[in-house]
């Protein structure tokens, strides 16, 4: 198959990049910013063009700058996406986000979920879900994303845990730290699934297994790291005011993964275990 990523460059996009040739599938375009500008549609209809399978991982990612630049952020997250699925179509599997959710739920969200996004960012996500399950793609929803490329929670841990003598980090906030490179084999397997008809078009929720605080995460970090967790101190949101609100509660469900031969991810504590040495070289 002839593969196409767009977002290339960024956490998620490198590791896309790197699962693909750990597959050895040699025919990948991989579209950085610069080489693709998801919002220019000639360009976007050219790229798409000639590919099996399109994988969109190219997002205005700064949740809070979404706040004050709406219109910017929804170009890319929403606009952009929606000339790529009517490009792409069943072709197409983008990534979306928890943030399409309002955060209210006390138990995992269904996939079948309708959004009801709280901030700026969740609706742009949202606009670009909805043309791509529109137009009969695959809308891979994930939450709590960290890895080796780019900023994330858990690398900043690890530079401040080498910079300060204690954290204060928010205990009031639940989610799945999700590792970029599982999930990327987690979205090249569904592809595969998909070409061989055992995985319909719709939304799937790319997440680890289980969830803890943002609390629970940093202190998982530190003891991974070999470092005191006591270090980590618990504190409550109302203590980081950010410009976008964030949802309390990011679990989702994973029910769509039945029958497609396509595993769910395992629980995110022995996946950040296995991450670490990655994300400590």
């Amino acid at each position: 198959m002839r593969w196409l990523i767009t977002g290339a460059g960024g956490m998620l996009g490198r590791d896309l990049r790197a699962v693909l040739a750990e597959a050895g599938e040699a025919d990948v375009v991989a579209a950085t910013r610069a080489d693709l500008d998801v919002t220019d549609p000639a360009a976007v209809r050219d790229a798409v063009s000639g590919a099996d399978v399109v994988l969109n991982a190219a997002a205005w990612t700064d949740v809070d700058g979404a706040e004050t630049a709406e219109e910017a952020a929804t170009a890319v997250n929403g606009h952009a996406v929606r000339t790529l699925a009517a490009a792409a179509g069943k072709r197409l599997l983008h990534f979306s986000t928890d943030y399409v959710f309002d955060g209210a739920a006390t138990t995992p969200y269904p996939e079948d979920t309708p959004p009801a996004p709280v901030n700026a960012y969740g609706r742009g996500k949202a606009i670009g879900e909805q043309a791509v399950l529109a137009a009969g793609g695959y809308v891979v929803r994930t939450a709590w994303l960290y890895g080796a490329h780019g900023p994330n929670f858990v690398r900043t841990m690890l530079r401040l845990a080498a910079e300060r003598d204690t954290v204060d980090v928010v205990d009031d906030q639940q989610g799945p730290p999700t590792w970029s490179y599982a999930l990327a084999r987690q979205a090249v397997a569904l592809a595969g699934a998909a070409a061989a008809g055992r995985a319909g078009p719709g939304a799937y929720h790319g997440t680890a297994a289980g969830s803890t605080t943002w609390y629970g995460l940093a202190r998982a970090v530190f003891a991974e790291a070999g470092l005191d967790p006591s270090r980590v101190h618990r504190t409550t949101s109302d203590r980081f005011r950010r410009p976008a609100p964030r949802p309390a509660y990011s679990v989702l469900g994973h029910d769509r993964w039945a029958g497609t031969g396509v595993a769910p991810l395992p629980d995110w504590r022995p996946m950040l275990t296995e991450a670490m040495p990655v994300l400590l070289r």
